[in-house]
C-alpha cells in the first residue's frame, strides 16, 4: 500500500509523450517524479525550462511548484507505485525495432520492483513486447506479474502542436496482462484523462496504435501516388481532394506532400511490418506504402529541376530555398522530417541549398551546419526557386508568392493559380 514516502508515479523518458504525462499527473495531484538518461534535460527542467513545444517555461514552472522534480537516478523507482515507460522505440540501422531504450528502462525498473508496482509501457512498439520482451525481464527476480506486481500497455496518443487534442481529452487506451491488471490501470489514467477504454488484453492495444498509424500511412501513400499521375493527366490533385471530402460519409481527406515524417508515421507501420514478416510473409500494404511515401523527396527534387529546366536552368548551381524543414507546421520538432532527404538529394545534384523556419535557427544536412537565412525577404528574391516544405503560420505565403522568383508549393497553401512563377504537388 502506499505510504507518506511513495512517489505515485514515476516517469521514465521526459520527453514528447513523457512530459504533457508528467503535467497531466501533477495537475490530478499526483506525486510525480521524472527520471530520464539525458542529464542536460533533466537540469533544464528542474530550473524550469522547457524542451518541447507542447509545454512551456511557465507550464514546467508550475509542475515544479507542485512538487514535480526530474532525476538521472533510478533509485526514485524504489518508491514508485505507477511506473510508465515512455522511452523511444526508433528504427534500427536494419529497418527492424531498436528496443534498446525500452530493454534499458525496464531493466531499470526490474531493479526497484517492488510488491503491488503497476508497471505501464507506453513506447510504441510491435504487438507482443509486453508480455515477450518487458514482462521476463520484469519477473527474473522471481516476482510474478499480474500476482505480485501489474503490467500493462496503453499506446500514447500525443500530437505535437495539436491545440484541439491533448492528453486529457484524447481517449487513452489500456489493456492489462490479466484482468486485475487492466482494472489496475483503468484506475490510474481515469486520474488523469476523460476517458479510459479498455482494450482485450496487452496485445490488443499494442496493435491498436500500429494500426491507427498504418491506417494514416497507407492513406497518405495513396495520395501521394494520385499527386504524381493527377500531375502528368494535367489534374488538380488538391481540387480533387476538396472536391471528395464534401461527401458526408464514407470519406477521410489526406493530402500529399513532400514525404511523412514525425515520431509516428514513418517508424510505427515498420514495427508492425516486422511482427508480420516473422510469421513468415510481407505485410505488403507497409511495404508499399513505405515505398511510395519515401520517394517522396525524390519526386519533389525531380519535380524541381523540370521547373527549372522550363526556365532555362540547371538543377546544378542553382539556389534553392527550402521554407519550413520541421516535420509539420508551427513546432521545433524535426523528427524524421522530409526535409533532411529532400535536401541531401538537392546537394547531391549540385545545388546551392539555403532555408528559412522561424523555429530551426540552425540546421545540419550532410554533417555541414546550415544557416537559417537572415532576410527572408532578400531570399525570396534571390533564390532561383523557392520550395515550400511546412506552412508555418507566421508565413505570409500572400506575400511570399508575390516575391519568390519560381514558387513549389508541396503543401497546396498557395491561394493562387498554377502560373509560370508558381506550381503546386
Amino acid at each position: 500500500m502506499p505510504t507518506e514516502n511513495t512517489t505515485d508515479l514515476v516517469i521514465i523518458g521526459l520527453g514528447y509523450v513523457g512530459l504533457p504525462l508528467a503535467q497531466g499527473a501533477v495537475h490530478a495531484g499526483l506525486k510525480v517524479v521524472g527520471l530520464d538518461v539525458d542529464p542536460s534535460a533533466v537540469d533544464g527542467l528542474n530550473a524550469k525550462k522547457s524542451h518541447i513545444d507542447d509545454l512551456s517555461d511557465a507550464d514546467i514552472a508550475e509542475m515544479v511548484d507542485k512538487g514535480f522534480r526530474a532525476t538521472t537516478d533510478p533509485s526514485v523507482l524504489a518508491t514508485a507505485d505507477t511506473v510508465v515507460i515512455c522511452v523511444p522505440t526508433p528504427l534500427s540501422d536494419s529497418g527492424g525495432p531498436d528496443l534498446s531504450a525500452v530493454n534499458s528502462a525496464t531493466k531499470a525498473v526490474a531493479d526497484h520492483l517492488h510488491e503491488g508496482m503497476l508497471v505501464v509501457l507506453e513506447s510504441t512498439t510491435y504487438p507482443g513486447t509486453t508480455d515477450e520482451v518487458v514482462r521476463p525481464v520484469l519477473e527474473a527476480g522471481g516476482m510474478v506479474a499480474g500476482k505480485d506486481f501489474n503490467l500493462a500497455f496503453s499506446p500514447e496518443r500525443i500530437d505535437p502542436g495539436n491545440e484541439k487534442f491533448g492528453l486529457k481529452n484524447t481517449p487513452k487506451v489500456v489493456g492489462g496482462l490479466t484482468p486485475a491488471c487492466t482494472e489496475r490501470v483503468v484506475q490510474f489514467y481515469s486520474r488523469i484523462v476523460d476517458t479510459v477504454v479498455r482494450a482485450r488484453g496487452v496485445r490488443e492495444a499494442e496493435m491498436a496504435k500500429l494500426l491507427e498509424n498504418t491506417y494514416r500511412h497507407i492513406n497518405i501513400a495513396l495520395v501521394n501516388e494520385m499527386a504524381k499521375f493527377c500531375q502528368e493527366l494535367g489534374v488538380d490533385i488538391w481540387d480533387v481532394i476538396r472536391c471528395a471530402s464534401t461527401k458526408p460519409f464514407g470519406f477521410q481527406p489526406f493530402y500529399p506532400g513532400p514525404g511523412v515524417g514525425g515520431h509516428c508515421i514513418p517508424i510505427d507501420p515498420n514495427y508492425l511490418s516486422y511482427k508480420v514478416k516473422t510469421l513468415g510473409y510481407p505485410f505488403r500494404f507497409v511495404e508499399l506504402a513505405q515505398e511510395i511515401n519515401a520517394s517522396m523527396p525524390g519526386y519533389v527534387v525531380r519535380r524541381t529541376q523540370d521547373l527549372l529546366n522550363e526556365k532555362g536552368k540547371a538543377l546544378r548551381g542553382s539556389k534553392v530555398l527550402l521554407l519550413g524543414v520541421t516535420y509539420k507546421p508551427d513546432i521545433h520538432d524535426q523528427r524524421e522530417s522530409p526535409a533532411q532527404p529532400l535536401a541531401k538529394h538537392l546537394l547531391n545534384f549540385g545545388a546551392e541549398v539555403l532555408y528559412h523556419d522561424p523555429y530551426v535557427p540552425t540546421w545540419q544536412v550532410n554533417g555541414e551546419r546550415l544557416q537559417c537565412v537572415p532576410d527572408l525577404d532578400a531570399a525570396l528574391e534571390s533564390a532561383d526557386v523557392t520550395i515550400l516544405l511546412q506552412p508555418h503560420s507566421s508565413y505570409d505565403l500572400a506575400a511570399i508568392t508575390k516575391q519568390a522568383r519560381l514558387l513549389f508549393d508541396t503543401k497546396g497553401k498557395v491561394d493562387a493559380e498554377e502560373s509560370a512563377s508558381i506550381a503546386k504537388l
